[in-house]
């Protein structure tokens, strides 16, 4: 059976790879994905699969077959604001907007993946859930997986799986998964630093916000190394730093914006409380500050279940050398919203050809598609 699914996977290569540079040379920002939805929507259509869109703002649900019990497979599909430099055939034809993370591979792979099982009686449902937004939030603070959770996206469904390329650290038909927590909660925060401003030449008579901003950098940079237990997983980064408009000025305030990561509830509440704590120095060097922190996406936990299931299967089809451990990580991904509603698990399908590292948010990102058939034969035995 799993062989049969490889090798039906492959036969379907070319067009998987049509598809996968068409939405690569047309990519669309989070909730923008208006073309990308309807080849999408399109597509399932001429598979015989119920549709439904406009999910979540730009997202599209498909539904393959209707009684008994829901898999979910989800596939994000926004793309990133880089300008590409990848000299190929294929190269976005949207300046300043790129697939640099991988997600044209994404929507591809399921949309083989409902090639494969479309002609196909299964004694449940499979759900396509192709999601807008997994890199931004929305004015309201919600990514598209929340928003198509909004929207009935996950109603009844008892399990979830996704895969995501990595052209970084795996080879081309290895794949990498782990239970447990596999990748960070999210939150950033902005802050005003305020002082008083005066001439360059008279600080004396001002309050300088950018020499007490150098002081509440190395509170803020200290927290992880010095009020954390070592043993955990934490990260505070400042990313963004603006004050000032010349050089014989002292201004008034300094603006600082940063991410906070941690794998654990309780660290980010800790993490949120150190950063207050931080912050106050400011007020003890006789100025303010204004400190907001805005929660994102939690952390993606992979259920036990489900992510031993998605490492049989994948030594049942590649074979036991071929399925490698995961260990957490610090980047986010809003999966963790859906992983919240069923059962859920992403594991990593290795694009990367030997001897070639492609970074992702990164220019010159790209994959090995000859990786793109591994992921549908996989997502489609697992769902079997």
């Amino acid at each position: 059976m799993s062989n049969d699914m490889l090798k039906r996977a492959e036969k379907l290569k070319p067009e998987i790879v049509r598809l996968r540079r068409a939405i690569h040379r047309h990519p669309e920002l989070g909730f923008e994905e208006v073309k990308t939805a309807a080849l999408v929507a399109q597509t399932l259509e001429s598979l015989a699969i119920r549709v439904r869109t406009g999910v979540g703002k730009t997202g599209v649900v498909g539904y393959l077959g209707s009684e008994g019990p829901a898999l979910a497979i989800r596939a994000d599909m926004d793309a990133l604001p880089i300008q590409e430099l990848n000299e190929v055939p294929y190269r976005s034809q949207v300046p300043g907007v790129m697939h640099a993370c991988g997600h044209d591979a994404h929507v591809a792979i399921a949309l083989g993946v409902a090639m494969l099982l479309a002609d196909r009686e299964l004694p449940g449902q499979v759900r396509f859930v192709f999601q807008p937004s997994e890199e931004r939030q929305d004015a309201e603070g919600n990514t598209g997986a929340g928003r198509m959770v909004e929207e009935g996206a996950m109603d009844g469904v008892e399990a979830i799986i996704a895969l995501h390329v990595d052209s970084e650290t795996t080879d081309t038909g290895f794949i990498r998964i782990g239970a447990g927590a596999m990748s960070a909660a999210l939150d950033t925060f902005n802050a005003t630093i305020k002082g008083e401003g005066c001439h360059g030449a008279s600080p004396h008579l001002g309050r300088d916000p950018i020499f007490i901003s150098g002081q509440v950098i190395g509170a803020v940079h200290g927290i992880v190394s010095r009020h954390i237990d070592p043993m955990k997983h934490a990260v505070i980064s400042i990313g963004a730093i603006h004050g000032g408009t010349t050089a014989n000025v002292i201004p008034s305030e300094v603006r600082l914006e940063g991410t906070i990561r941690s794998l654990q509830e309780e660290m980010r509440h800790e993490l949120h409380t150190e950063l207050e704590r931080a912050f106050e120095v400011a007020r003890a060097l006789g100025g303010d500050y204004c400190l907001t922190i805005r929660r994102g996406e939690p952390v993606t936990i992979n259920d036990e279940t489900v992510s031993q299931l998605v490492r049989e299967v994948a030594i049942d089809v590649l074979g036991e050398e071929y399925a490698l451990p995961m260990e957490a990580h610090m980047g986010s991904e809003d999966f963790g919203i859906l992983a919240r509603e069923a059962q859920g698990a992403m594991f990593y399908l290795g694009t990367r050809k030997k001897g070639e590292k492609r970074l992702a948010h990164n220019p010159h990102f790209d994959i090995d598609e000859d990786g793109l058939p591994i992921g549908v034969a996989l997502l489609a035995q697992i769902a079997v």
